[in-house]
């Protein structure tokens, strides 16, 4: 998720084990490097007409460098809860201050061989003029539901961005 921003690799964050309980801290960097399992947000913005903030990460990102994202969002620090990363992180990527609390979803744990860490999945309501962090955002657009899964099959997406996705769609099909 999200690497760059205030948040460097010398943050440090609260490893977790499977159970999502803190067990320690470490650096990004070493967290990434060793995959020891952290904690992420994913904030799906919508705008007023209810379009959903589709963006390209830069060629810079750590991690999933210049694939497209349908949430913003990023680790969570050492002693961070999730619901204010949440807010930061939508908050820092839009470029828009003063947001409503984002709405928490689900959890979730996202493993894969590279990668490990709890995933928490918000919603919020944001203006449609937003000024994404450009070091972050290298392209970025609202697009309805329909046209966003249309894109999903076209365009090249970070994935555990799109396992959230597939998560959000089977969640809410059974809310």
């Amino acid at each position: 998720m999200d690497d760059q921003s205030p948040l460097s690799a010398d943050e440090m964050l609260d490893i977790v084990d499977e159970h999502d309980r803190v067990v320690g801290q470490a650096r990004r960097a070493e967290a990434y490097a060793r995959r020891l399992r952290h904690r992420c947000v994913f904030v799906l913005a919508r705008d007023p007409a209810g379009r959903v903030f589709v963006h390209r990460r830069t060629d810079r990102k750590l991690v999933f460098p210049s694939l497209h994202d349908m949430f913003v969002g990023g680790v969570v620090g050492a002693g961070e809860s999730y619901d204010a990363a949440a807010l930061r992180e939508a908050e820092e990527e839009l470029g828009v201050r003063g947001l409503p609390a984002p709405v928490p979803l689900f959890t979730f744990l996202y493993e894969t061989p590279e990668h490990s860490w709890w995933s928490a999945v918000y919603e919020v309501r944001c203006p449609s003029e937003v000024a994404p962090q450009a070091d972050e955002v290298a392209w970025h657009a609202f697009l309805s539901d329909h046209e966003l899964d249309r894109r999903l099959a076209e365009w090249e997406w970070v994935p555990d961005g799109l396992e959230a996705y597939r998560r959000l769609r089977a969640w809410r099909a059974a809310h």
